[in-house]
């Protein structure tokens, strides 16, 4: 066999340009390794998301040295919160360690900033190469390289550690034998774009009275949250998901958002006449739905690794942070002096991965187990929103935005809580 071409291998493959993939190949290229970021589509390209960023996203993207100011983004300062009856609103948590704001940018335009920063960081980005398998070395099992197509042609790159920030369905960690759990949190979310009539505030709107019906005609409320999120001028992101455990529940997901936004009113315009997008889904798997998140020069990151917010959804700040993770853990990796050695730094990153969430990803799961509860989830949408602290400290936890060394009374409860459960 040949060996491979200069530019058919790299110190590091990348498979998936969304914010996980890119944000791991730009530390790595800052870092001096050559890094070959592979992307299944051609930017720009749509992405199912709620297109909101918390603080914690922000951060990851200052970090970054990626401007955040300009044309493409919309600030936020927090939510307005819509229970049953009641409606409040509430800033950004206070943490040191985060801005306080978030931002809203669509992730067609999103995704490609953070793949052409990576580009521009020493990553090599080959668009409209669609990975296909891992290549194996026969002697050790190891991931040594992928298949990918492009342009009706196959080819083989090479590099000692891959990467699978390949979404959700992973087509990497499928062929490890790395399959999503049915015990871990799963999600399920849509989403429509409109042009509106309707002001661009600086708050995310968020409801939480969703009502759906069943097979047999039960009207009952599910785990989950409506939303609408400015992305600029007069358009907006508007949708809904749903977060369950185990057995999948009995939602009609496109038919809940039908009759939610004709439940809002009239004069805002989220009517068939001013979509501008058709209703497209997308599932969430949430609270490190594969296990293990490294295997035979593989690591997972982001929605491939589960790497969700079983209470918000949210995903790209893990997916980002996780991406991080990921490079400075193969970082120090390469830099051993023997390949036992990098190996034992490589079977380390799933300790940094759930060191960082594994607790907060185990309650979570107790509480999607929770509210999974009609009579439950009713109860919370009723009455949590009247309660101040009570919905300061959801808030936190929804967002997963709490300093664990604070001495804010809310900040010791979630720390406590979380101090109770076994890392997922």
């Amino acid at each position: 066999m040949p060996s491979p071409a200069a530019d058919d291998s790299a110190d590091v493959i990348v498979v998936g340009a969304g914010p996980a993939g890119s944000t791991a190949a730009y530390y790595l290229a800052a870092a001096g390794h050559s890094v070959l970021l592979l992307e299944k589509a051609a930017f720009p390209r749509d992405k199912i998301c709620g297109d909101g960023l918390t603080p914690r996203a922000v951060k990851e993207l200052t970090v970054m040295g990626l401007g955040i100011d300009g044309d493409g983004w919309v600030r936020t300062g927090g939510l307005r919160v819509h229970g049953v009856g009641n409606t409040v609103e509430m800033s950004w948590p206070t943490v040191a360690s985060f801005p306080a704001f978030g931002l809203v940018r669509t992730r067609e335009d999103f995704d490609q900033l953070l793949a052409r920063h990576a580009a521009a960081a020493g990553a090599r980005l080959l668009e409209a190469t669609k990975v296909t398998e891992p290549v194996f070395d026969a002697a050790t099992g190891r991931v040594v390289g992928v298949i990918a197509q492009h342009g009706g042609m196959s080819r083989t790159y090479r590099a000692p550690v891959v990467v699978a920030a390949d979404g959700a369905s992973s087509r990497l960690a499928v062929a490890l034998g790395l399959h999503q759990r049915i015990d871990r949190p799963m999600g399920v979310a849509v989403r429509r774009y409109y042009t509106a009539e309707r002001r661009n505030d600086d708050h995310l709107e968020i409801w939480l009275d969703l009502k759906t019906r069943n097979r047999s005609g039960r009207t009952y409320m599910p785990f989950g949250y409506a939303w609408i999120f400015p992305v600029g001028g007069s358009t907006f992101n508007v949708g809904l998901g749903t977060f369950h455990v185990g057995h999948k529940p009995d939602v009609d997901h496109r038919r809940m958002l039908e009759e939610w936004t004709q439940r809002l009113p009239a004069a805002w315009h989220f009517d068939e006449a001013h979509a501008i997008s058709p209703v497209r889904g997308a599932p969430l798997p949430a609270g490190f739905n594969r296990h293990p998140q490294y295997t035979r020069g593989v690591l997972l990151t982001g929605d491939a690794g589960g790497m969700i917010n079983p209470l918000s959804g949210e995903g790209i700040d893990y997916a980002m942070e996780s991406g991080r993770l990921s490079a400075e853990t193969i970082t120090r990796a390469l830099a051993q002096p023997t390949a036992a050695q990098r190996e034992q730094v490589l079977q380390s990153y799933p300790h940094v991965v759930r060191s960082s969430y594994g607790s907060y990803f185990t309650l979570g799961r107790l509480i999607v187990r929770a509210l999974n509860r009609p009579a439950i989830m009713e109860a919370v949408a009723t009455n949590s929103m009247r309660l101040p602290a009570l919905r300061a400290l959801m808030f936190k936890l929804w967002t997963n935005l709490s300093d664990p060394y604070s001495e804010d009374a809310l900040d010791r409860v979630i720390t406590a809580l979380q101090r109770l459960v076994p890392p997922a």
